[in-house]
């Protein structure tokens, strides 16, 4: 009988296995602690008081307060919240937004749907290493910007922003007059790989993601900075401070909570074995399949993410085929999975339509280990050259 494939699950950043620790905390909640914490009896006032300590949990991660958290269903959600949100509650002040052309979908089509209101967005250049250029940033506001929304990290390429340089640059603006210009960033593939401080970033609102750090999906959080308005993206009841209407689960806040605390105290191993990991299995990669590059620059960026272009190849057919040995890669955000053409994330870096569609992301994880990767490194030069000798350029060397 032959021996089933390995599991080896290098798609962290489309979502994560949430931790048995979560898992185990939040439990309760579900059963005994199911009060409404929104109640005034006593159980109420204990979910409402596991909530809080949650809040705290996520606060104490990114360095912020308490009552600067909002709760929301996902990242979705906090980057339509800080984006329709700061534009309905400035709108008088003027209606132009700047942002990047790699943004998540959910900057992207919010910036979208403002234009159809009749608001000017920028889309700024990210050039070939995947990094927004912070002079192009200064040149393009004007007196009518309200917001700035850059991703501190891209999700396919893990390259990281310049969020502090851009901060630095909005407080400058600030301080000559422009009192009305906001910096948001979508943080959602940062927290839980890099430190994150929303002081020294200084940015107004930052946006994250519970099941990219082990948490369930269906859960995620607003940084709203203190004295920041923000108008409400949802109506119903006073929950969040008037911020985001709607009855919390106190499940998936406890299990956020939970989550943020375990990433904080690991952070630093995660940094330095993930990375050493990430850096091995590219030194393998480079060495032993020819004709491959690296996406993005190489220096600043996330230790759990690499990006890789196999000339001659189709991305989606790599993926297939690792996936029957038992593989979990992907070919870019998850978000934009079924679509056979090149990701706007790579577009914007410069690759053209044949390159664009070959390319994998290969995004560890905590629990990732050397005996998986080192298996993926036994099946990967196998695959491509499989591919290579059945793709309609077999006659081109590699």
């Amino acid at each position: 009988m032959q021996t089933p494939p390995r599991k080896v699950y290098l798609d962290n950043s489309a979502t994560t296995r949430v931790d048995p620790e979560v898992v185990q905390i939040i439990l309760p909640y579900f059963t005994e602690l199911y009060g409404n914490a929104s109640s005034t009896h006593q159980w109420g006032q204990r979910a409402k008081q596991a909530m809080e300590e949650a809040r705290h949990q996520v606060a104490q991660f990114i360095n912020a307060t308490a009552t600067e958290i909002v709760f929301t269903s996902g990242g979705t959600e906090a980057d339509n919240l800080a984006i329709k949100g700061i534009a309905e509650a400035h709108a008088g002040k003027g209606k132009h937004i700047i942002t990047s052309q790699f943004e998540h979908p959910a900057v992207l089509n919010s910036c979208k749907h403002l234009e159809s209101l009749g608001w000017n967005v920028t889309y700024l250049p990210v050039y070939r290493e995947g990094i927004v250029r912070p002079a192009d940033i200064e040149t393009a506001i004007t007196d009518e910007t309200v917001l700035i929304s850059v991703m501190h990290v891209n999700n396919e390429l893990g390259t990281i922003q310049p969020i502090k340089q851009i901060g630095d640059l909005v407080k400058a603006r600030r301080a000559a007059g422009h009192k009305h210009l906001h910096l948001h960033t979508d943080a959602v593939q940062s927290v839980g790989k890099i430190p994150v401080d929303v002081r020294d970033l200084g940015v107004d609102l930052l946006s994250l993601s519970g099941h990219k750090i082990h948490a369930p999906k269906g859960v995620g959080a607003l940084f709203v900075r203190r004295g920041v308005r923000l108008q409400a993206q949802s109506h119903g009841g006073h929950h969040e401070r008037d911020r985001r209407a709607g009855t919390e689960s106190v499940p998936l806040v406890v299990a956020l909570g939970k989550a943020c605390e375990l990433e904080r105290l690991h952070l630093q191993e995660f940094i330095t074995r993930v990375g050493n990991l990430r850096d091995g299995l590219e030194a393998e990669i480079i060495t032993r399949i020819p004709n491959v590059s690296r996406n993005g620059d190489t220096e600043c960026r996330v230790p759990h993410i690499s990006n890789f272009n196999f000339d001659h190849c189709e991305g989606e057919g790599l993926m297939i085929a690792l996936d029957l040995k038992g593989i979990a890669v992907s070919t870019g955000s998850a978000c934009a999975s079924g679509s056979i053409e090149p990701s706007h994330v790579l577009t914007a870096i410069g690759l053209d339509h044949e390159n664009g569609r070959g390319t994998l992301r290969f995004s560890l994880g905590k629990e990732t280990t050397q005996e998986e990767l080192d298996y993926l490194i036994e099946t990967l030069p196998v695959v491509v050259e499989k591919l290579r000798r059945i793709s309609p350029k077999a006659g081109v060397r590699h």
